[in-house]
């Protein structure tokens, strides 16, 4: 794939779609991270803390994507991709971090934070890259910045707007289908890639939708 062609373009925003959306929570573990310190103290750890992050995350993806070329890997990892895209209609988390009480320890929080609770991004981003690694480094750096300075607005567009996390599942598993199609394993026994694809996002939407809508019944009783 070379840079700045229709797929490459393609994958880029699909890549800053899957961050947006995935990140939200480590955009508020940053925020409590540095909520102890004073304001000038707090946008030097927001910077060093997101640098820190973003570079394990590249490193971390730039693995994952030399794995997935692994037989068998890419299933494995689609499978673990629509279920995150599940969990993301149905979960409801928790962001109990403790707050650093100097400039390093939210550093070193936020860092550490971002490792553990990215996880599902690094996964998710690999499988839209698709083997290109200037994908995932431009798709980091781009996305990450993103997330963290525009954090407080993209968590009030999504009280506001619900539907905007539905389509971040959509997204989700549709480049979690499209990584099942890439094995080998089962490329040979699905004749018609876009209708499994369409298959597999309406029956994540889908699930998602009722059960989420029967947790919400059950809590009003």
């Amino acid at each position: 794939m070379e840079l700045f062609t229709t797929s490459f373009l393609t994958g880029l925003l699909t890549i800053i779609i899957i961050d947006l959306v995935l990140a939200g929570d480590n955009a508020i573990v940053i925020g409590m991270a540095a909520r102890n310190l004073p304001p000038e103290q707090q946008k030097k750890v927001i910077f060093w803390g997101t640098a820190g992050a973003v570079i394990l995350r590249i490193i971390a993806t730039l693995v994952v994507v030399y794995l997935l070329h692994i037989p068998g890997l890419l299933l494995i990892g689609g499978l673990l991709l629509l279920w995150i895209a599940f969990q993301l209609l149905t979960d409801e988390k928790d962001h109990n971090v403790e707050a650093g009480k100097s400039t390093w320890a939210a550093i070193r929080t936020i860092i550490v934070a971002d490792a553990v609770m990215g996880l599902d991004n690094v996964l998710a981003i690999a499988g839209a890259a698709h083997n290109n690694y200037w994908l995932v480094i431009i798709g980091l750096l781009v996305s990450v910045p993103i997330v963290v300075w525009g954090s407080t607005l993209f968590i009030k567009l999504l009280d506001r707007y619900p539907f905007i996390l539905y389509i971040g599942s959509a997204v989700l598993a549709w480049t979690a289908a499209k990584m099942m199609l890439d094995e080998k394993l089962i490329k040979a026994y699905l004749p018609n890639p876009i209708f499994f694809q369409i298959i597999i996002v309406a029956i994540v939407l889908l699930l998602g939708w009722w059960i989420k809508h029967r947790n919400t019944g059950k809590q009003d009783e």
